[in-house]
C-alpha cells in the first residue's frame, strides 16, 4: 500500500492539533523524567519520548468509541487518544485519584471511556485484547475499530502471527501499528530480529505500509486509509512505522546496567530528526505557524503539564485495601 501522506486538506484546523497533542506528550513525559530523576516518583517509567509522531498521527482518526491498547510505553498512546493528563500523572504518581484509582501505575494505564483499554507491561499482550474488541466490533455491527500499538519486539512473539490469522479470517476491523524503535529493551532489533516485520503481515494478504515514523504526515496519510477502509468493511491494515526512543528503555536502567548498548552519536543523530521539530519547521516554512503561535502554545501546553503535576504530588495515595475489590474478589483472610 503505497500512501502520499499529504493527500488531505492540510489546513490549520487538521494541522495545529496535531502539534499540539505532540507537544503535550513530550511535555508530560519530559516533567516525569525530571521527577523520577528527582526520587518522586513511587515507580520506573518507560518514556515515549522521540515516538510522538506514531500516536498522535494514529490517534487523530479515531473516536472515543474506537479503542486502542498500548506497551509498556503507553502514556503517549494515552494522551494521544484524549487521556487526562491529571488523571494519567496522578495513576503514576499511585494516588486515589489516579486513573485506575492508584492500582495500576504506570505500565497500566486505562481509561475505558475513551476507548483506551489498557498499556500492558505484557509484551505483545495488547494484540489479543485488540483482536477481541474488533470481533466485538463485528458482533455490534458497527463502524469503530480496534488499534493495537506494539513494538519491534513484540513482533517476534506468536500472537502477532495469531491475530493476524484471526483478523484476516475473520476480516475484523483492526489496525496493527507496529512502533519500530530499532530497540528491543537493550538489544538492537537487528541483532534479535530477522527480516523486515511489514513482510510478516504481507504474508497474509493484507494492505500494508512502511513509513517514516518520525514524519507525523506520513503516520497520518498512512492511518487515516487503513481506518478509513476497516469502518468500511475492508478489514485488518498493518503499519510498520520507524522510529527512535531519545531516552532508554526505562529511566531508571543507568542503576543497573554496566555498559552503554548504544552510542551517544546515534542518540543524536536520531535527535537531529525529532518529529517535533521536524513538524515545527513544517509547519512554520508553509506560513502555517509563526514563532510567537508556537511559543504560546508551548505556554499553554506547560501551564497543563504543570497543572497535573500538581494535581498528582497533592493527592491521596492509593487505598491498599482496594487490591480486594479490583484483584482479588472475596479473599479477605
Amino acid at each position: 500500500m503505497k500512501t502520499d501522506a499529504r493527500n488531505f486538506a492540510a489546513t490549520k484546523e487538521v494541522l495545529v492539533p496535531l502539534l499540539r497533542q505532540m507537544l503535550l506528550v513530550r511535555r508530560v513525559e519530559e516533567r516525569l523524567s525530571a521527577d523520577f530523576h528527582a526520587g518522586k516518583l513511587p515507580g520506573g517509567v518507560h518514556l515515549y519520548i522521540g515516538q510522538e509522531a506514531v500516536a498522535v498521527g494514529v490517534c487523530a482518526h479515531l473516536r472515543d468509541s474506537d479503542t486502542i491498547t498500548s506497551t509498556h510505553r503507553g502514556h503517549g498512546h494515552f494522551i494521544a487518544k484524549g487521556g487526562s493528563p491529571r488523571a494519567m500523572m496522578a495513576e503514576i504518581w499511585g494516588k486515589r485519584s489516579g486513573i485506575c484509582r492508584g492500582m495500576g501505575g504506570s505500565m497500566h494505564v486505562a481509561d475505558v471511556s475513551k476507548g483506551i483499554l489498557g498499556a500492558n507491561g505484557i509484551v505483545a499482550a495488547g494484540l489479543a485484547i485488540t483482536c477481541g474488541a474488533a470481533y466485538a466490533v463485528t458482533l455490534d455491527r458497527s463502524d469503530r475499530v480496534a488499534v493495537a500499538f506494539f513494538g519491534d519486539g513484540a513482533a517476534n512473539q506468536g500472537t502477532l502471527m495469531e491475530t493476524l490469522n484471526v483478523a484476516t479470517l475473520w476480516n475484523l476491523p483492526m489496525i496493527f501499528v507496529c512502533e519500530n524503535n530499532r530497540f528491543s529493551e537493550f538489544s538492537p532489533t537487528s541483532t534479535v530480529t530477522a527480516g523486515d516485520i511489514v513482510d510478516r503481515a504481507r504474508a497474509f494478504k493484507i494492505p500494508c505500509a512502511s513509513v517514516d515514523g518520525n514524519d507525523v504526515l506520513a503516520v497520518h496519510g498512512a492511518a487515516g486509509a487503513a481506518i478509513e477502509r476497516a469502518r468500511k468493511g475492508g478489514g485488518p491494515s498493518f503499519i510498520e512505522a520507524h522510529t527512535y526512543r531519545l531516552h532508554g528503555h526505562l529511566e531508571a536502567e543507568k542503576s543497573f546496567l554496566k555498559s552503554a548498548y548504544r552510542e551517544s552519536a546515534e542518540v543524536e543523530e536520531w535527535r537531529g530528526r525529532d518529529p517535533i521539530a521536524l513538524f515545527k519547521t513544517y509547519l512554520r516554512g508553509e506560513g502555517i505557524l509563526d514563532e510567537r503561535e508556537v511559543d504560546a502554545l508551548e505556554r499553554e501546553i506547560a501551564a497543563i503539564v504543570e497543572d497535573a503535576a500538581q494535581f498528582a504530588e497533592a493527592g491521596e495515595p492509593a487505598d491498599p485495601n482496594l487490591v480486594f475489590e479490583v484483584m482479588f474478589h472475596e479473599q479477605r483472610a
